[in-house]
């Protein structure tokens, strides 16, 4: 059954980290107004008194007639239409757990470039077990999207994925301003696995400059990823999709070469002899890579696609093998 999202819908956003501060100020500035569920009582008196996250992006000012922070997901969702999720993967079930608001009428929009780890599946997987919704009632933001630049107003380039063009265009005008360009597509699933796999790649990516080999090397290393890529997504789920587009393949770019990416700096962390452990405990934001690592090699063994570079870098983080032997290991197999 389609799923219409009403022209004078509501916008509620899930979670406090920089993305979803960015998207709160990109609906904002559109003349949206925002009801924002936020778990962390920093946060939310900071935006409340002085209309700035204190935590994440503190330089972004909101209008606070628009902005409605609230520590009630209920609250939140119970008198908002369109719910965007903007949290980690891996602390997704842990956000809604309060919920007690029916989703059956809501429109889901998930910026969450991740996987659920333990359930194995994608956000739009689990909320269509798990809250019983039809994937004609979840949206996708996808595409190169650091959450610094967009909310900077450096040009970026965002894709809107619904099964019905009609809503992915509603939230592209939503989002859309000079500096965010939309486009859309109907791809849920190559585009929330690319976003998915595009971190584990810049892992690898960042593995290969903390070892010092060069930028020939990485080029040679990202654009393997990119075919390795191309046919995980191919074969568990054939669509008739160009993985060249900016959702697929210029968000394993920016990932794997961004000073912002989190996955890039876990790799380059591991790379100059930081332990796996030790590495993780220095990071400041999860790196979704280190969970999609596990998750891609659990669901890869239904598949059995040839993925060398997914392989050694799950064996790195969750194996013990030496970062400097299975990056040889790999030159002969790219």
């Amino acid at each position: 059954m389609d799923f219409k999202i009403k022209d004078n819908a509501t916008w509620a956003v899930i979670g406090y980290g920089s993305w979803a501060t960015a998207l709160a100020g990109l609906l904002t500035r559109n003349g949206n107004k925002v009801r924002w569920y936020i778990r962390n009582r920093e946060v939310l008196e900071g935006l409340l008194s002085e209309g700035r996250n204190p935590k994440y992006i503190n330089e972004l000012e909101f209008d606070r007639n628009l902005i409605l922070p609230t520590d009630d997901i209920n609250e939140a969702v119970s008198m908002s239409d369109v719910i965007l999720l903007s949290v980690p993967s891996a602390y997704l079930k842990t956000f809604l757990e309060p919920l007690e608001v029916s989703l059956k009428d809501k429109f889901i929009v998930s910026a969450i470039k991740g996987i659920i780890p333990g359930d194995y599946k994608t956000v739009a997987e689990y909320l269509h077990d798990s809250f019983e919704l039809t994937y004609h009632q979840i949206g996708i933001i996808a595409g190169p999207s650091h959450a610094e630049e967009v909310s900077r107003g450096k040009l970026s380039y965002l894709t809107i994925v619904c099964t019905d063009p009609d809503n992915a265009g509603w939230i592209s005008r939503h989002l859309s301003s000079g500096s965010v360009i939309t486009s859309c597509s109907t791809d849920i699933y190559g585009a929330e696995y690319a976003a998915i796999l595009k971190n584990i790649y810049a892992i690898a990516a960042g593995l290969a400059e903390g070892l010092g080999y060069g930028d020939n090397f990485k080029a040679v290393l990202v654009a393997a990823s990119a075919r390795e890529m191309t046919r995980y997504i191919q074969k568990s789920y054939p669509f008739e999709r160009d993985t060249l587009d900016s959702a697929y393949l210029g968000d394993l770019l920016v990932t794997s070469y961004s000073t912002y990416s989190r996955n890039r700096r876990l790799g380059l962390l591991i790379g100059h002899g930081c332990t796996v452990k030790s590495a993780l405990n220095e990071m400041t934001m999860i790196a979704e890579g280190y969970f999609a690592s596990e998750c891609i090699r659990h669901m890869n063994l239904r598949h059995n696609i040839d993925m060398p570079i997914a392989d050694m870098v799950y064996n790195i983080l969750y194996r013990g093998a030496s970062a400097r032997k299975s990056m040889k290991t790999l030159l002969s197999l790219l």
